[in-house]
């Protein structure tokens, strides 16, 4: 492990010093963009008058999708999704008029003095409605192993159900936000609030009828994303870039939280239906799953999130027989985008409750069905889609978290407790995860990078990886002074740029430091390679009585050896300083793309993940089932990151993925109305996880002597994979609700489980017993 080293930005967080788009102070040449957007879910646009908001004072530009030079499209994979409707509205959100004005109160003026005629048409506003409608996304996708059919008949034992996940709002703290500052002839300079600026620079060039190298995108750093800035961060940009056109002035656009919130996409709402098959002692012989997703009004990223849910519809455990059928639908609501988990949650969150199914009908502890059903590792080794799952942890981390959280002998007094109370009940669900580290699109398996060192030895490193809150850039930091040797306040991580590091992917799918890690140690390794023969050539001539090995050059504590003659030494500086007088390069390029990774979505098969991160979680509620409120009193975690680079970050993004994770479950219920209006639009309405949601007894410990091969410097993604570890909260949640009837029957469960479920399902048993 590499010793702890502070988020790069934490004192200037603090402090008020970070610097975010909204802070920029540009020139007095600075416009204030503003978006309208359609207030019906569905609809034929027949007009649209701009003439009396033009002579607001203060306007500059008024655009509809006429005035767009370039092409009418921001859809990031397929292009169906225009940036401004032109004949028809497909949600209440989507952008139709652009203006640019001297100050936000003129932009609001004129807004109110644009006409905008529609002819209303029908909508479709939920799944099932898209379903009966057949109003599909893309041709169904199937994964499957055996025969489940056949299983399924065979089987001793046979549940079926209907799950329902709702959405969640990304909830970044800085909401969307652009600044577009034009240059000389067509350059347009972006700094974007983006998780994928190489997509925001190419859909930027694509609506202005430009190039690519006409856009500089950067971005120094983003006050949150989790998924929800990693295409739809590009509708900003693309729109602040077409007033920035149009005016020849910069423009900034810095959404209102109420517009963010209406105008974007969420995590995918699932309807999910299942059959599973089990013996006596609850091995399971045979799972049938098909997962419905709400994919909103466009493609956006549903193909690649419904597929990631179905690679994800196995968790933890191995299936003889399975069939997975994965099916996107369309409806007249904002684009649903990527966020942390990508489809995970959705497809564990079946298979989890599946099982605690399986365990209330045999009487039995869930976690003794779930231990019973793990992936092995001499045998039942093979996902459905054909990876082996090797490194396996999950039976070392089960023993060690069903020991260190006392699991038995708390169920046990849960047991007591829950006789004695009448409307008080306690939960305690475990549950594991076994999450699938790549982009499943394989050729986005890559990153870049550029290094600097300059003659005093200090280091500038760039890299494709954007930082919005997780660490990435402090991590990168602590790589590049590891691999030189040097010490950290000697390096510095610039801003990610599209003008030093080109053609990256999204900082998503927890690859961030995996990809980019590896790509700066690339480029420090050409480096070194270099310093190391100028090195040797410096030594000898110093110490002619020695012989002295490029292979044994060793950079450590500010210095330059060979290992074999550690008494002589270069200061690392001192070294720079010398390949500049010796016409030796110390710039390099880096670049690095993971090995091995492939799948054919035809067939279903292939290797798509890099390698898996596992994760275990006991969690403990009471609920009052009087008022359906609950009360997390403890959670033990135990997850595995591989060497960490760094423990304070991992440990941040274990405990705040988890706590995002709780917030899916519990909290976080998005409403519409039947007209389509989004009724949980705002702080007030919408409830993320507050200091009171956090466990009173909250335990997180990493499972260590377990180094990744193949990683960068032995260590693991911890993005995304704890984030499901919150289905413990949930199913304990399930469990206090079952108690009400003395676990004899199933309770009726969504997700999230709120306070109103909690409620209803409680009373409906309560009736049901009495």
């Amino acid at each position: 492990m590499l010793h702890q080293q502070p988020h790069d930005s934490a004192e200037k967080h603090v402090t008020g010093e970070s610097v975010f788009i909204e802070d920029m102070l540009v020139n007095s040449q600075l416009l204030h963009g503003k978006v309208v957007y359609s207030k019906h879910p569905h609809a034929v646009i027949r007009q649209i008058d701009i003439n009396e908001a033009l002579a607001i004072p203060g306007i500059h530009a008024i655009l509809t999708a006429k005035d767009i030079p370039g092409e009418n499209q921001m859809g990031p994979v397929i292009h169906d999704e225009p940036c401004l409707a032109d004949k028809e509205v497909n949600f209440i959100g989507q952008a139709v008029v652009l203006i640019a004005a001297e100050n936000e109160e003129a932009a609001l003026e004129a807004e109110k003095c644009i006409n905008i005629n529609y002819e209303l048409l029908p909508a479709i506003l939920d799944i099932g409605a898209a379903m009966a409608a057949n109003n599909i996304l893309a041709p169904a996708r199937k994964i499957e192993r055996g025969n489940a059919e056949a299983a399924l008949k065979s089987a001793r034992h046979v549940l079926k159900g209907e799950l329902v996940t709702g959405a969640q709002e990304h909830w970044y703290l800085e909401t969307q936000t652009a600044l577009a500052i034009p240059g000389e002839g067509k350059e347009m300079q972006m700094h974007a609030s983006s998780q994928n600026p190489a997509e925001t620079q190419q859909i930027v060039a694509e609506v202005l009828g430009i190039q690519k190298n006409d856009v500089e995108v950067e971005v120094r750093r983003m006050g949150g994303a989790f998924g929800g800035k990693e295409t739809q961060g590009n509708h900003v940009a693309a729109w602040a870039a077409l007033l920035a056109n149009a005016t020849k002035r910069p423009v900034k656009i810095h959404l209102f939280r109420d517009d963010d919130q209406i105008m974007t996409g969420k995590r995918h709402r699932f309807l999910s239906k299942y059959e599973i098959g089990f013996d006596d002692q609850g091995l399971i012989q045979a799972y049938k799953v098909e997962l419905n997703s709400d994919a909103g009004s466009s493609t956006d990223l549903s193909r690649a999130i419904l597929e990631r849910a179905m690679l994800h519809a196995d968790n933890a455990y191995y299936f003889p027989n399975i069939s997975i059928t994965g099916q996107a639908w369309k409806t007249n609501l904002p684009s649903n985008t990527a966020f942390r988990g990508f489809g995970g949650p959705q497809g564990m969150a079946v298979i989890e409750n599946a099982i605690d199914r399986i365990a209330r009908f045999l009487k039995k502890d869930a976690a003794d069905i779930r231990f019973l059903n793990f992936y092995r590792n001499d045998e039942c080794n093979l996902t459905p889609y054909g990876e082996k799952v090797e490194n396996n942890h999950l039976f070392r981390m089960f023993d060690k978290l069903y020991s260190t959280s006392c699991y038995q002998n708390r169920r046990q007094e849960i047991e007591k407790f829950n006789r004695k109370q009448e409307f008080f009940k306690k939960g305690l669900a475990l549950t594991p995860v076994k999450f699938g580290i790549s982009f499943t699109t394989a050729f986005l398996n890559q990153a870049g990078a550029l290094v600097n060192i300059y003659t005093d030895g200090t280091v500038l490193v760039n890299h494709g990886g954007t930082e919005m809150g997780q660490g990435l850039h402090t991590k990168i930091l602590r790589i590049a002074s590891a691999e030189l040797g040097v010490a950290p306040e000697h390096v510095r991580v610039n801003a990610t740029n599209t003008s030093k590091v080109p053609n990256t992917s999204p900082t998503a799918a927890s690859t961030g430091s995996d990809l980019n890690g590896m790509a700066v140690k690339n480029a420090i390794d050409t480096i070194k390679e270099r310093l190391a023969r100028l090195a040797v050539a410096e030594l000898t001539a110093n110490h002619p009585g020695c012989s002295f090995h490029q292979e044994n050059i060793t950079f450590l504590e500010n210095c330059v050896f060979d290992k074999e003659h550690p008494a002589y030494k270069i200061p690392f500086d001192q070294l720079c300083n010398l390949a500049r007088l010796n016409q030796v390069s110390l710039s390099a390029t880096g670049f690095y793309k993971t090995p091995g990774v492939h799948f054919d979505r035809e067939t279903g098969q292939g290797k798509p993940f890099h390698y898996y991160a596992y994760g275990m979680a006991v969690s403990e509620v009471m609920i009052d089932t009087l008022t359906g409120a609950h009360l997390l009193i403890r959670t033990d975690i135990i997850h595995d990151v591989g060497d960490s680079i760094n423990e304070g970050i991992d440990k941040g993004q274990v405990e705040g993925g988890f706590i995002q994770g709780v917030g899916w479950c519990t909290t976080e219920e998005i409403k519409w109305d039947k007209d389509g209006n989004l009724l949980t639009h705002s702080p007030d309405t919408y409830k993320i996880p507050t200091i009171n949601d956090i466990p009173k007894d909250f335990r997180v410990e990493f499972l260590h002597d377990v180094p990744n091969p193949g990683a960068i410097r032995r260590s693991k993604a911890v993005g995304e994979p704890p984030f499901m570890l919150a289905l413990s909260v949930w199913l304990a949640i399930k469990d206090a609700i079952s108690a009400v009837s003395g676990h004899e029957i199933e309770p009726d469960f969504s997700l999230p489980a709120t306070g109103e479920v909690i409620l209803m399902s409680a009373e409906k048993l309560f009736y049901r017993v009495v």
